[in-house]
């Protein structure tokens, strides 16, 4: 894409790296840049506007829910992985964090002692069988 006026940042560039800036990840000065070009570049600003618009929509409707807090790290490891060229695992990082979240959890509710319990009347049909032979 672009408008056919020469630009000191190619509009690939600005494309490549749109998200950057709308999530305000992106070095202060490479901001300036960007800014200078969707000021000059209406097709940028449209995409860029499009992008805004779709973001804020993902937002307001999938804003809400609970994200395992490790994820954005886990996925910014994967993201260096790829970018370096090696290997990425086959887990998905979103389930691989809801397990590991799920484990943790867990953990802490055995330790605060909500974990599985002794109790002959909190076992399953299977354990009540089995204690019930060993009576007999």
């Amino acid at each position: 894409m672009s408008c056919g006026e020469p630009h000191e940042k190619d509009c690939s560039e600005v494309l490549d790296h749109l998200y950057e800036y709308l999530d305000r990840e992106m070095p202060e000065g490479e901001c300036a840049d960007f800014q200078v070009h969707l000021d000059e570049c209406s097709p940028c600003l449209e995409k860029y506007g499009l992008e805004q618009a779709v973001k804020k929509l993902v937002k307001r409707c999938c804003g809400h829910d609970d994200v395992p807090s490790d994820l954005r790290s886990k996925v910014m490891g994967r993201i260096d992985l790829i970018r370096a060229g090696e290997t990425v695992p086959e887990v998905s990082v979103l389930e691989q964090a809801k397990k590991e979240q799920a484990q943790r959890e867990q953990a802490d509710a055995e330790a605060s002692g909500s974990g599985p319990s002794d109790d002959p009347s909190d076992a399953g049909p299977s354990d009540a069988r089995t204690k019930t032979a060993r009576t007999e």
